[in-house]
């Protein structure tokens, strides 16, 4: 699916959008959003932000790249009683907690959002991915590892685990974790035997803390952390580590955009959601703008087509049929999504509403491990 036809598909879809019911005059006409930069910004650039502003063109989009902080920004913004941001990517737990914390607006789904080409409901499309009275979906990812095979000692077998992580005999180098608990004490208590169910039983505990951070303790010194996830597939492909974690997505662009000589290791992928959330309290030009673009940015042809550009399964179960071929490479993205049968053999499904309980506290005891 090239992107012209993309654009076209979407101009079409738009005058369904709620542009056609509020008058242009009672609408910012600007927008800052903001996500993760990268190749999943871009997907979303691709995607929705050019075709709106197609249909738009007297609205100006600005991106900002701070969904690793939103949390913390946002408290501060409102602190401050400034809130400059309009629409807010972020995972699942965080929006939680901007929840929780009345730092997000609660959704009417059926005011807002889509229904699907066959009228089923966006509750209902969404289903169980709607986490949060806060929280618009947009995409299921996953954190995984990937590893170069030819930096591996000579006869050494390809990794099967993501224990393969924690194994610096069989596979001794550098590796990339990123830099805070979450993923990463999952990870380590599963290799230190902890049976997948009752993992975040012991994480509630001081000694399934302990537990997980002793393990991460025996690579410690082993570890290169990263805190962009653009930083493993570069430092993998200068060689400066073995093996590494990052999200899916990332590996997908630099092994199959990039070329790059990179494995997959998809065991005990972690299954995390992604989507928008609106900043409480906005002006009421600002919200009827946000309104505006969300009707057209969240419907089924749109999260049909960001999987065009990235390996990110789409959130609505009526976009997953749409999903094709890579809109520049040609190839079927369906192989290349972590939902895929042959790659979710073994996941790991991450607990949201926990780590919105518990991500504060175990933050502090991670940079503090670190600092040790």
């Amino acid at each position: 699916m090239k992107l012209k036809t993309l654009l076209m598909g979407s101009a079409l879809a738009g005058v369904g959008t709620l542009a056609m019911a509020e008058s242009h005059a009672d609408m910012a006409m600007d927008m800052t959003l903001v996500s993760w930069g990268g190749a999943y910004q871009a997907s979303q650039q691709n995607a929705y932000v050019e075709p709106y502003l197609e249909m738009n063109p007297d609205v100006s989009i600005t991106w900002d790249e701070s969904s690793a902080e939103a949390v913390a920004k946002l408290r501060a913004m409102n602190e401050a009683g400034n809130v400059t941001w309009d629409l807010v990517d972020v995972v699942a737990s965080d929006a939680i907690r901007l929840c929780d914390e009345g730092l997000a607006m609660e959704i009417d789904t059926e005011e807002l959002l889509a229904e699907a080409p066959d009228g089923t409901s966006a509750e209902d499309d969404f289903g169980d991915l709607l986490v949060s009275d806060c929280f618009i979906p947009q995409i299921v990812y996953s954190t995984t590892a990937a590893y170069r095979p030819d930096l591996f000692p000579e006869g050494a077998p390809a990794p099967e685990s993501i224990c393969a992580m924690f194994d610096t005999e069989t596979y001794p180098g550098k590796r990339a974790l990123e830099q805070r608990p979450i993923n990463n004490l999952e990870w380590a208590l599963l290799c230190d035997g902890v049976a997948k169910e009752d993992i975040y039983d012991v994480l509630e505990t001081e000694e399934g803390q302990d537990q997980a951070f002793a393990k991460l303790d025996t690579i410690k010194d082993d570890v290169i952390w990263w805190s962009a996830a653009a930083e493993p597939p570069q430092l993998l492909a200068d060689g400066e580590i073995v093996m590494g974690s990052s999200y899916n997505g990332r590996w997908f662009s630099a092994i199959e955009e990039q070329d790059q000589p990179f494995e997959m290791l998809w065991d005990a992928q972690v299954f995390d959601l992604d989507g928008w959330i609106i900043p409480a309290d906005l002006p009421e030009d600002r919200l009827a703008r946000v309104k505006d673009f969300l009707f057209f940015a969240t419907d089924t042809q749109r999260l049909a087509d960001q999987a065009a550009y990235i390996s990110y399964g789409p959130a609505r179960q009526s976009s997953a049929p749409l999903v094709g071929d890579h809109a520049e490479l040609g190839i079927a993205m369906g192989p290349h999504m972590p939902t895929a049968p042959e790659n979710s053999q073994n996941v790991f499904v991450y607990n949201y509403e926990w780590w919105a309980d518990y991500r504060d506290d175990l933050d502090a005891k991670f940079q503090a491990w670190l600092a040790q």
